[in-house]
């Protein structure tokens, strides 16, 4: 079993990783952090603004710090909304680090996405 993570900001996926660290400790699962990094289309999708190396270093620095078994997974996609489910196993549990709010945000329509296809939604804060 993994617990996913859902990368949105560095200081939120801190937070969604030890959110994570915690589930997947009671559940015997490990983690892993999902990244989509975004390739505007004016470049090819597998040349990324940010250097693919740069960004595996940075996600695996951050990913060390956790006490459970921690796999960096970056996809380069053009449209992170149409990708995600595809990269999803059915049911998944997903933590977001942002606080659940009644005001529609990018964050909460994407967990509304995501609840909607059958995955469970944690938010971390």
């Amino acid at each position: 079993m993994e617990v996913v993570v859902l990368h949105t900001k560095i200081t939120e996926t801190l937070k969604a990783l030890k959110t994570a660290a915690l589930l997947a400790h009671g559940l015997s699962a490990r983690i892993r952090l999902l990244v989509l990094e975004v390739v505007p289309y004016p470049l090819p999708l597998d040349q990324p603004n940010v250097p693919l190396q740069f960004s595996r270093r940075r996600f695996r620095t951050l990913a060390e710090n956790i006490a459970v078994e921690t796999t960096v997974d970056i996809h380069l996609v053009r449209d992170p909304d149409k990708t995600i489910d595809s990269i999803l196993e059915p049911h998944s549990v997903i933590v977001l680090g942002a606080h659940r709010t009644w005001w529609p945000s990018a964050h909460s329509r994407v967990a509304k996405c995501l609840e909607r296809k059958g995955h469970q939604v944690v938010y971390a804060s």
